[in-house]
């Protein structure tokens, strides 16, 4: 299993099929475009920085934008539905929080989530292998708040995304609140990707901080 960070939230995640998360188009945020094949795309919310299909390659690729349960070929989805906000969507509306399992994984997306899941929510997402949690605050969850949604799912991998990085022309913030408020919890530094098997997880929490 490999995963590979794009910038944002912008994931690819692959063995036999390749899933892609939130694709953007690079230039309208000021960082490189992803290059990218997928089987699936998942898009969380219609806005531009996370909803740029086109820019993935494939034939035949499927596009998943909805929340419900759907199986795509081998690979089960379930989409739950949440908001961007704290408002229940007055401000950004609505966005989808993505569980799906692949080889036995379990991932879960969660978006431009911004707000802390509901007690149903978190029902539906169930256990989770590896979450990908928004920590730049402004249009998401901040730091802070991302270890709580953490501390509640307990995922054996957190995967931060959606913060500053060089170039990003977007207001937000960097990670560190979000890895200050983790102290304690083991940071593995990974760079731009990371292969894995499921035997390769973490019995506890802890953090994959990829970079690009």
């Amino acid at each position: 299993m490999k995963i590979r960070w794009h910038g944002h939230a912008c994931f690819e995640i692959s063995n036999d099929k390749t899933i892609v998360t939130d694709p953007h188009d690079g230039k309208s945020i000021g960082i490189a475009p992803p290059v990218v094949k997928a089987d699936i795309v998942l898009v969380s919310h219609d806005h531009f920085d996370h909803n740029c299909v086109r820019i993935v390659k494939g034939e035949n690729v499927k596009v998943v934008s909805t929340s419900r349960v759907k199986k795509v070929g081998d690979v089960l989805i379930t989409g739950i539905p949440s908001y961007h906000d704290e408002v229940k969507g007055v401000k950004r509306g609505e966005n989808i929080i993505f569980k799906f399992v692949l080889d036995d994984i379990s991932f879960c997306h969660l978006g431009d989530l911004g707000h802390v899941p509901d007690d149903e929510a978190l029902e539906k997402i169930g256990k989770v292998d590896v979450l990908f949690v928004p920590v730049g605050g402004t249009f998401t969850i901040d730091g802070k708040t991302a270890c709580d949604v953490m501390e509640k799912i307990m995922p054996k991998v957190a995967v931060p995304m959606h913060y500053r990085i060089g170039g990003l022309s977007l207001s937000i913030q960097g990670p560190e609140s979000f890895l200050k408020k983790a102290k304690g919890i083991n940071i593995n530094r990974v760079g731009n990707e990371m292969d894995f098997e499921k035997e390769d997880l973490p019995n506890e929490t802890e953090i994959w901080f990829f970079s690009i």
